[in-house]
């Protein structure tokens, strides 16, 4: 068995060689082989791959074992490239980081530190002192959550320890721990969105979440409400959300995740049509949220935990789409009647 790293899960390599007890060769390939046939004559029937994104436009792809893909998010991958005999599995691991990105994100919006840190000076102290102004506090705000999974419900457990209430909207999840002081189906987003101080995007995108949030969702918000995307960035109206920053329709965002990424290793890529990182309102980050030091020794232990569940014939964890067996030609009577 081979496994076959490509683009930046190659840079793990070594992660995986470490949890593995299975005795397979790994082979790193450049991002560019997610996209192209170029190295598919050295992939076999029995190998994995693994990639955060996978498609062919060029001719169908080689039948392999597994693709194995090192986050939750399936959007990078074009199912119908992926052959049907191939299991595809996914990984979890990053609620955590996220969760903590956006706890973080609120308390700086409502505190300020970098901007309080900045008046500070020997020679202006008493001014300074005398002239403070008060900033925000996040307990007794409202949390409103697009998506109440996992990374939604993390956010909400820590959210809760800080006073908020949160208010969610998912059309599938249950509060069998209490985390929420409601959850909304998607026909009441408005409702929720009225409601909240912050809003944060916690859903897959999905053909029903593209552009879930648009024009009418902003102009629903609070003037002063937030928004928190920590998810995919399509889920939003990438216009709309321009619009409602540089008109002030809503009071700012904060945005980790992006509406272009490079595909190659030259590709200049831009983040959006818009500059929203020249915006005074906009906190842009290169979506970092779950870009931890610890996240890749977790997803990497899950990964070759499930290469060696493969290899001994075991269930797979987080199988996402099973393969489909192969078909066997239809065995044919030949008895006489």
């Amino acid at each position: 068995m081979k496994v076959f790293m490509i683009g930046e899960a190659a840079n793990h390599k070594d992660k995986l060689a470490a949890f593995l007890t299975t005795s397979c060769d790994i082979v790193p390939l450049p991002r560019e082989a997610a996209q192209s046939s170029e190295f598919d004559s050295a992939i076999s029937a029995d190998d994995v791959v693994v990639s955060l994104r996978f498609s062919r436009r060029d001719g169908p792809a080689p039948d392999f074992r597994l693709m194995h893909v090192p986050g939750a998010g399936l959007d990078g991958i074009d199912m119908a490239s992926v052959p049907a005999g191939t299991g595809i599995c996914n990984v979890f691991e990053h609620e955590i980081p996220i969760a903590e990105f956006v706890m973080a994100a609120m308390l700086n919006w409502e505190i300020r530190p970098e901007a309080l840190r900045a008046s500070f000076t020997t020679d202006t102290w008493p001014d300074v002192y005398r002239s403070r102004v008060p900033h925000g506090e996040i307990c007794g705000l409202t949390l409103g959550l697009v998506g109440f999974g996992r990374i939604g419900r993390t956010i909400a457990r820590r959210a809760r320890a800080f006073g908020m209430r949160i208010v969610a909207v998912d059309q599938f999840a249950e509060d069998t721990d209490g985390l929420a002081d409601a959850i909304l189906p998607p026909d009441r987003l408005p409702e929720m969105l009225a409601g909240a101080d912050f809003l944060v995007i916690a859903c897959p995108l999905t053909d029903r979440t593209r552009n879930l949030i648009g024009a009418a969702e902003f102009a629903a918000m609070k003037p002063t409400g937030v928004l928190v995307n920590v998810s995919r960035a399509p889920i939003v109206d990438e216009a709309a959300l321009y619009d409602a920053l540089s008109r002030r329709t809503i009071g700012g965002a904060v945005l980790d995740v992006w509406y272009g990424y490079p595909a190659g290793a030259d590709d200049r890529v831009a983040p959006s049509r818009f500059r929203f990182e020249e915006l005074p309102n906009a906190v842009c980050t290169p979506h970092s949220s779950a870009w931890t030091t610890r996240l890749p020794e977790r997803r990497y232990a899950f990964i070759a935990r499930n290469i060696d569940r493969l290899a001994a014939g075991e269930p797979l964890l987080n199988l996402v789409r099973e393969p489909v067996p192969a078909s066997r030609p239809a065995i044919q009577d030949t008895s006489v009647p």
